[in-house]
């Protein structure tokens, strides 16, 4: 079956106009998305990929070229509700309980308190946060704190995920079981995800497709695509099959780097 194209870029470009002139966030993007996929982006800082994401989710607005996101532009795909964003800081209200975090954007949206009951309760089964609906913020940890955020944006159920750097701020321990969780939502609710990361285990291990992107103006340098399993223990981490894969995102960040010297 050939795969269903989800998000496609072409020729995208995104300039930003600042006091001290333009800066080119992005130059001659294009990428397809297919449906189900895991892909993450990864570069250095300031490369774009983050800029990238929001275009996607009609956060920003690119100069030249296009883009659309299921067959629709971003501003159409973010009124019909497509996909759910997950920002690098949780961003609860802290005076807002778990359940009521996660329930806002249903209520937002009109859903009737039946219906909010029965997604909110689904949502924190899947990640894990069952029992914690009546706790506030503030007192859940980092880690739980992000699943209610990945909570909140699965709420309404949308087929695509956009998530900008998530666990950034976490432990190495706590980003483990995170991106063990991640990857078996994702396998369980064949979501398709896009996924910024500065972290090349985080990408090879979660991954079905690694976008490399180079320092700005950011532009996709390779696109590398997943030899791994499905089912991805964490020990996979230390076979040749992943070590090589680390290994050719290391040299395509560094190759990126060096055509701007």
């Amino acid at each position: 079956m050939t795969p269903k194209p989800v998000i496609e870029a072409r020729d995208l470009s995104l300039t930003f106009q600042t006091n001290d002139g333009p800066v080119h966030a992005l130059s001659h993007v294009d990428l397809t998305i297919n449906q189900g996929d895991f892909v993450s982006f990864i570069g250095p800082s300031g490369c774009g990929k983050t800029t990238f994401l929001r275009v996607m989710a009609d956060l920003e607005q690119p100069t030249d070229g296009s883009i659309t996101v299921n067959g629709m532009s971003p501003a159409e795909a973010r009124k019909a509700r497509a996909y759910g964003y997950v920002f690098q800081a949780a961003g609860l209200f802290q005076w807002r309980t778990i359940d009521k975090n996660i329930r806002l954007p249903l209520e937002i949206m009109g859903y009737s308190k039946s219906e909010q009951d029965a997604r909110v309760a689904r949502v924190l089964e899947m990640v894990e946060l069952a029992g914690f609906e009546n706790k506030y913020p503030w007192q859940l940890s980092g880690g739980m704190q992000q699943r209610a955020s990945i909570a909140r944006a699965l709420g309404f159920d949308a087929d695509i995920l956009l998530m900008d750097e998530p666990f950034g701020a976490l432990d190495e321990i706590v980003r483990d079981k995170l991106n063990e969780q991640l990857l078996e939502l994702w396998s369980r609710t064949g979501k398709t995800i896009g996924f910024v990361t500065h972290s090349i285990p985080e990408a090879v291990y979660l991954s079905t497709r690694i976008v490399v992107m180079s320092p700005r103006p950011g532009r996709v340098t390779d696109v590398i695509e997943s030899t791994l399993p499905k089912e991805r223990p964490l020990h996979i981490r230390e076979s040749a099959d992943f070590l090589e894969i680390a290994a050719r995102v290391r040299v395509g960040l560094r190759a990126g780097t060096l055509e701007d010297v």
